[in-house]
Protein backbone atom coordinates (compact mmCIF):
# COMPACT_ATOMS: atom_id res chain seq x y z
CA UNK A 1 0.00 0.00 0.00
CA UNK A 2 1.27 3.42 -0.95
CA UNK A 3 1.46 5.43 2.28
CA UNK A 4 1.45 8.77 0.47
CA UNK A 5 -1.76 7.81 -1.32
CA UNK A 6 -3.19 6.74 2.05
CA UNK A 7 -2.30 10.13 3.50
CA UNK A 8 -4.06 11.85 0.57
CA UNK A 9 -7.13 9.66 1.12
CA UNK A 10 -7.14 10.47 4.85
CA UNK A 11 -7.03 14.23 4.16
CA UNK A 12 -9.84 13.98 1.60
CA UNK A 13 -11.96 11.78 3.87
CA UNK A 14 -11.48 14.14 6.84
CA UNK A 15 -12.53 17.23 4.89
CA UNK A 16 -15.08 15.58 2.59
CA UNK A 17 -13.73 17.62 -0.34
CA UNK A 18 -11.03 16.97 -2.92
CA UNK A 19 -10.40 20.71 -3.19
CA UNK A 20 -9.71 21.16 0.53
CA UNK A 21 -7.44 18.08 0.57
CA UNK A 22 -5.48 19.53 -2.37
CA UNK A 23 -5.05 22.86 -0.57
CA UNK A 24 -4.00 21.17 2.67
CA UNK A 25 -1.44 18.94 0.94
CA UNK A 26 -0.37 21.65 -1.53
CA UNK A 27 -0.95 19.48 -4.58
CA UNK A 28 -3.40 19.79 -7.49
CA UNK A 29 -6.98 18.53 -7.44
CA UNK A 30 -6.30 16.10 -10.33
CA UNK A 31 -3.37 14.71 -8.30
CA UNK A 32 -5.66 14.06 -5.32
CA UNK A 33 -8.20 12.32 -7.57
CA UNK A 34 -5.47 10.19 -9.15
CA UNK A 35 -4.11 9.12 -5.74
CA UNK A 36 -7.61 8.10 -4.65
CA UNK A 37 -8.11 6.02 -7.80
CA UNK A 38 -4.69 4.38 -7.44
CA UNK A 39 -5.40 3.52 -3.80
CA UNK A 40 -8.77 1.98 -4.68
CA UNK A 41 -7.08 -0.05 -7.42
CA UNK A 42 -4.34 -1.14 -5.04
CA UNK A 43 -6.82 -2.24 -2.36
CA UNK A 44 -9.42 -3.57 -4.78
CA UNK A 45 -12.30 -1.77 -3.06
CA UNK A 46 -14.34 1.36 -3.73
CA UNK A 47 -13.49 3.89 -1.02
CA UNK A 48 -15.25 7.14 -2.00
CA UNK A 49 -18.24 8.22 -4.04
CA UNK A 50 -19.38 11.65 -5.23
CA UNK A 51 -21.87 13.47 -3.00
CA UNK A 52 -22.94 16.97 -3.99
CA UNK A 53 -19.80 19.05 -4.40
CA UNK A 54 -17.81 16.75 -2.18
CA UNK A 55 -17.22 13.09 -1.54
CA UNK A 56 -18.72 10.50 0.79
CA UNK A 57 -17.07 7.35 2.16
CA UNK A 58 -18.17 3.82 1.42
CA UNK A 59 -18.19 1.25 4.21
CA UNK A 60 -14.63 0.24 3.24
CA UNK A 61 -13.68 3.91 3.13
CA UNK A 62 -15.02 4.50 6.65
CA UNK A 63 -13.08 1.50 7.96
CA UNK A 64 -9.89 2.62 6.21
CA UNK A 65 -10.31 6.18 7.48
CA UNK A 66 -10.59 4.98 11.11
CA UNK A 67 -7.56 2.70 10.83
CA UNK A 68 -5.43 5.23 8.95
CA UNK A 69 -6.23 7.79 11.66
CA UNK A 70 -4.57 5.50 14.21
CA UNK A 71 -1.61 5.02 11.87
CA UNK A 72 -1.02 8.75 11.37
CA UNK A 73 -1.53 9.45 15.08
CA UNK A 74 1.24 6.92 15.76
CA UNK A 75 3.37 8.62 13.11
CA UNK A 76 2.91 11.98 14.84
CA UNK A 77 3.79 10.41 18.20
CA UNK A 78 6.94 8.90 16.71
CA UNK A 79 7.96 12.25 15.23
CA UNK A 80 7.30 14.08 18.51
CA UNK A 81 9.13 11.45 20.56
CA UNK A 82 12.18 11.50 18.30
CA UNK A 83 12.14 15.32 18.29
CA UNK A 84 12.11 15.34 22.10
CA UNK A 85 15.00 12.87 22.23
CA UNK A 86 17.03 14.89 19.72
CA UNK A 87 16.38 18.06 21.75
CA UNK A 88 17.43 16.39 25.03
CA UNK A 89 13.94 16.61 26.55
CA UNK A 90 13.53 12.82 26.77
CA UNK A 91 15.93 9.94 27.29
CA UNK A 92 18.21 8.29 29.82
CA UNK A 93 21.25 9.70 31.60
CA UNK A 94 23.73 7.67 33.64
CA UNK A 95 26.05 9.68 35.88
CA UNK A 96 29.13 8.28 37.61
CA UNK A 97 29.88 10.55 40.56
CA UNK A 98 32.37 10.52 43.39
CA UNK A 99 31.19 11.08 46.95
CA UNK A 100 31.54 14.86 47.21
CA UNK A 101 29.68 15.79 44.01
CA UNK A 102 27.20 13.00 44.66
CA UNK A 103 26.21 14.28 48.10
CA UNK A 104 26.85 18.03 47.96
CA UNK A 105 26.46 19.20 44.35
CA UNK A 106 24.47 16.72 42.27
CA UNK A 107 21.23 16.63 44.30
CA UNK A 108 20.38 20.26 43.56
CA UNK A 109 21.67 20.09 39.99
CA UNK A 110 19.56 17.01 39.27
CA UNK A 111 16.48 18.52 40.94
CA UNK A 112 16.84 21.64 38.78
CA UNK A 113 17.34 19.54 35.64
CA UNK A 114 14.29 17.35 36.36
CA UNK A 115 11.99 20.38 36.65
CA UNK A 116 12.82 21.10 33.00
CA UNK A 117 13.29 17.53 31.74
CA UNK A 118 10.68 15.46 33.56
CA UNK A 119 10.76 12.73 30.87
CA UNK A 120 14.47 12.01 31.40
CA UNK A 121 15.34 8.98 33.53
CA UNK A 122 18.50 9.64 35.57
CA UNK A 123 20.65 6.89 37.07
CA UNK A 124 23.36 7.98 39.52
CA UNK A 125 26.19 5.59 40.38
CA UNK A 126 28.32 6.70 43.35
CA UNK A 127 31.86 5.37 43.03
CA UNK A 128 35.45 6.42 43.66
CA UNK A 129 37.50 8.18 41.00
CA UNK A 130 39.13 5.07 39.59
CA UNK A 131 35.78 3.34 39.23
CA UNK A 132 34.23 6.44 37.60
CA UNK A 133 36.87 6.38 34.85
CA UNK A 134 36.26 2.64 34.36
CA UNK A 135 32.52 3.22 33.90
CA UNK A 136 33.22 5.90 31.27
CA UNK A 137 35.74 3.68 29.45
CA UNK A 138 33.25 0.82 29.34
CA UNK A 139 30.47 3.19 28.15
CA UNK A 140 28.36 2.28 31.18
CA UNK A 141 28.14 5.96 32.18
CA UNK A 142 27.52 9.00 29.99
CA UNK A 143 29.16 11.60 32.24
CA UNK A 144 31.35 11.48 35.34
CA UNK A 145 31.45 14.30 37.89
CA UNK A 146 34.49 13.78 40.06
CA UNK A 147 36.28 15.50 42.90
CA UNK A 148 40.03 15.22 42.61
CA UNK A 149 41.33 12.70 40.16
CA UNK A 150 43.73 13.14 37.34
CA UNK A 151 43.53 13.60 33.61
CA UNK A 152 43.39 10.30 31.77
CA UNK A 153 44.14 9.22 28.19
CA UNK A 154 41.06 9.19 25.93
CA UNK A 155 39.10 11.21 28.48
CA UNK A 156 37.80 14.75 28.09
CA UNK A 157 38.36 16.75 31.27
CA UNK A 158 36.48 19.99 31.99
CA UNK A 159 37.58 21.77 35.15
CA UNK A 160 34.70 23.37 37.08
CA UNK A 161 36.28 24.78 40.25
CA UNK A 162 38.68 23.83 43.06
CA UNK A 163 37.80 22.42 46.47
CA UNK A 164 40.13 22.84 49.46
CA UNK A 165 41.30 19.89 51.56
CA UNK A 166 41.37 20.38 55.34
CA UNK A 167 42.91 18.34 58.12
CA UNK A 168 40.34 17.47 60.78
CA UNK A 169 40.45 15.81 64.21
CA UNK A 170 37.84 14.95 66.88
CA UNK A 171 36.35 18.02 68.55
CA UNK A 172 38.18 17.46 71.86
CA UNK A 173 41.58 16.70 70.32
CA UNK A 174 44.64 18.74 71.52
CA UNK A 175 45.16 20.03 67.96
CA UNK A 176 41.51 21.06 67.49
CA UNK A 177 41.26 24.60 66.03
CA UNK A 178 45.00 25.08 66.43
CA UNK A 179 47.96 25.62 64.14
CA UNK A 180 50.39 22.76 63.68
CA UNK A 181 53.25 21.80 61.44
CA UNK A 182 52.83 19.07 58.87
CA UNK A 183 55.31 16.96 60.82
CA UNK A 184 53.17 17.28 63.98
CA UNK A 185 50.05 16.41 62.01
CA UNK A 186 51.62 13.28 60.59
CA UNK A 187 52.24 11.94 64.10
CA UNK A 188 48.49 11.31 64.30
CA UNK A 189 46.70 8.10 63.37
CA UNK A 190 44.42 8.61 60.37
CA UNK A 191 41.04 7.40 59.26
CA UNK A 192 41.48 7.11 55.51
CA UNK A 193 39.40 6.46 52.39
CA UNK A 194 39.55 3.28 50.34
CA UNK A 195 42.02 2.67 47.52
CA UNK A 196 40.91 4.41 44.34
CA UNK A 197 39.76 7.51 46.23
CA UNK A 198 41.25 10.70 44.81
CA UNK A 199 41.51 12.21 48.32
CA UNK A 200 43.58 9.25 49.45
CA UNK A 201 45.81 9.59 46.38
CA UNK A 202 46.20 13.34 46.97
CA UNK A 203 47.11 12.70 50.63
CA UNK A 204 49.79 10.14 49.79
CA UNK A 205 51.14 12.36 47.02
CA UNK A 206 51.39 15.27 49.48
CA UNK A 207 53.48 13.13 51.85
CA UNK A 208 55.91 12.34 49.06
CA UNK A 209 56.04 15.97 47.92
CA UNK A 210 56.83 17.31 51.40
CA UNK A 211 59.04 14.34 52.29
CA UNK A 212 57.13 13.36 55.41
CA UNK A 213 56.17 9.96 56.69
CA UNK A 214 53.24 8.14 55.18
CA UNK A 215 50.12 8.31 57.37
CA UNK A 216 49.55 5.77 60.11
CA UNK A 217 46.25 4.19 59.10
CA UNK A 218 43.98 3.25 61.96
CA UNK A 219 40.82 2.57 59.95
CA UNK A 220 39.73 2.61 56.33
CA UNK A 221 36.23 3.59 55.20
CA UNK A 222 34.31 3.54 51.93
CA UNK A 223 32.35 6.78 51.82
CA UNK A 224 32.84 10.44 52.59
CA UNK A 225 30.43 11.01 55.45
CA UNK A 226 31.23 7.67 57.05
CA UNK A 227 34.85 8.81 57.25
CA UNK A 228 33.91 12.16 58.82
CA UNK A 229 31.69 10.47 61.41
CA UNK A 230 34.53 8.08 62.26
CA UNK A 231 36.78 11.08 62.97
CA UNK A 232 34.06 12.60 65.16
CA UNK A 233 33.82 9.34 67.08
CA UNK A 234 37.52 9.58 67.93
CA UNK A 235 39.03 6.99 65.59
CA UNK A 236 41.67 9.35 64.18
CA UNK A 237 42.43 12.37 62.02
CA UNK A 238 41.63 12.85 58.36
CA UNK A 239 42.32 14.98 55.30
CA UNK A 240 38.94 15.81 53.82
CA UNK A 241 36.98 18.07 51.47
CA UNK A 242 36.21 21.51 52.92
CA UNK A 243 32.83 21.51 51.20
CA UNK A 244 31.91 18.17 52.74
CA UNK A 245 33.12 18.83 56.29
CA UNK A 246 32.18 22.47 56.79
CA UNK A 247 28.78 21.74 58.36
CA UNK A 248 30.28 19.14 60.72
CA UNK A 249 32.79 21.74 61.90
CA UNK A 250 30.09 24.37 62.38
CA UNK A 251 28.09 21.91 64.51
CA UNK A 252 31.18 21.14 66.60
CA UNK A 253 31.25 17.46 65.67
CA UNK A 254 34.83 17.65 64.37
CA UNK A 255 37.47 20.40 64.36
CA UNK A 256 39.91 21.73 61.82
CA UNK A 257 43.68 21.76 62.25
CA UNK A 258 45.42 24.68 60.51
CA UNK A 259 48.58 23.12 59.12
CA UNK A 260 51.19 25.79 58.44
CA UNK A 261 52.48 26.39 54.91
CA UNK A 262 50.19 23.75 53.43
CA UNK A 263 47.41 24.65 51.01
CA UNK A 264 45.84 21.68 49.34
CA UNK A 265 43.21 21.89 46.63
CA UNK A 266 41.66 19.39 44.30
CA UNK A 267 39.67 20.00 41.11
CA UNK A 268 35.98 19.32 40.64
CA UNK A 269 35.59 18.24 37.02
CA UNK A 270 33.25 16.82 34.41
CA UNK A 271 34.71 13.90 32.50
CA UNK A 272 33.49 12.13 29.38
CA UNK A 273 34.97 9.45 27.12
CA UNK A 274 36.45 10.77 23.87
CA UNK A 275 35.15 7.78 21.90
CA UNK A 276 31.61 8.04 23.25
CA UNK A 277 29.78 11.10 21.85
CA UNK A 278 27.41 12.71 24.32
CA UNK A 279 23.71 12.04 23.87
CA UNK A 280 21.45 15.09 23.56
CA UNK A 281 20.31 14.50 27.18
CA UNK A 282 23.90 14.37 28.42
CA UNK A 283 24.75 17.56 26.51
CA UNK A 284 21.74 19.28 28.10
CA UNK A 285 22.87 18.21 31.56
CA UNK A 286 26.44 19.43 31.05
CA UNK A 287 25.14 22.79 29.80
CA UNK A 288 22.96 23.04 32.91
CA UNK A 289 25.96 22.50 35.20
CA UNK A 290 27.87 25.27 33.46
CA UNK A 291 24.90 27.65 33.79
CA UNK A 292 24.38 26.81 37.46
CA UNK A 293 28.04 27.43 38.26
CA UNK A 294 27.90 30.81 36.54
CA UNK A 295 24.70 31.72 38.38
CA UNK A 296 25.65 30.66 41.91
CA UNK A 297 28.72 31.18 44.03
CA UNK A 298 30.28 27.91 45.13
CA UNK A 299 31.46 28.18 48.73
CA UNK A 300 34.83 26.50 49.23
Amino acid sequence: MNLHALKVFHAAARSGHVTQAAEELRISQPAVTQHLRNLEKDIGLKLVRPEGRGIALTYAGRELYALSGKLFAAEREIENRMRDIAAGRRGELTLAVTNLPGTVLLPRWIAYFKTRHEDVAINVITVNTREAFALLSEHRADVAVIAGGWEQPRMKWEHLFDDELWFIVPAGHPLANREASLKEMMEETFVIREEGSSTRERFLSMCRTYNVRQPKIGMQFNGLHETIRAVGAGYGANLISAMAVREYIERGEVARVYVRDIELKRPIAICTAEDHPLTPVAESFVRLIRRKLRAEEIEI
